[in-house]
């Protein structure tokens, strides 16, 4: 394929990608909305459940949001009282986040449901393209840079 013919196809696929991540998310967003969470919240709080208290830099490698947003996530989080903050016993320069029982009783609640509407979502792949799309994903997040490569070892992406 000549140079130009593949730089077309890579942006034709690229806004593929744009468009089906958003339709993805728009189809998901109304579920967290109900529940006053935006995507970036619901994934700090699903993180928490999932792996435990964490630093703020742990979950921005977790959620892939700006220090900054991140910042302002967890203080909105906190002022619902979702989230509680306190110094790293390891590193008292760390603050680590950790979910609160109004926090836990949210994600556990609302986890479940958000995993069905994922793979609701999901469910126009047979069980064969949704094992090589993750693939596909995998190696292209890989490719983009260590920062953006997909983060589990145990094979469970995170919202």
């Amino acid at each position: 394929m000549p140079e130009t013919d593949r730089v077309r196809e890579a942006l034709r696929v690229y806004v593929k990608l744009l468009r089906a991540g958003k339709s993805v998310l728009a189809r998901l967003e109304p579920g967290l909305s109900a529940e006053g969470l935006t995507a970036t919240q619901f994934g700090v709080l699903e993180a928490i459940l999932h792996k435990g208290p964490l630093t703020q830099r742990e979950l921005l490698r977790k959620v892939l949001t700006s220090p900054g947003n991140m910042t302002d996530v967890v203080d909105k989080l906190a002022r619902r009282g979702l989230v509680s903050r306190a110094r790293s016993a390891a590193d008292r320069r760390a603050v680590t986040v950790d979910l609160t029982a109004e926090g836990r009783a949210l994600i556990e609640a609302l986890f479940p449901r958000h995993a069905r509407d994922i793979a609701a979502t999901m469910d126009t792949l047979t069980h064969s393209e949704l094992q090589e799309l993750g693939r596909l994903l995998r190696k292209l997040g890989g490719a983009a840079g260590p920062a953006l490569a997909d983060p589990s070892s145990d094979g469970h992406d995170r919202t």
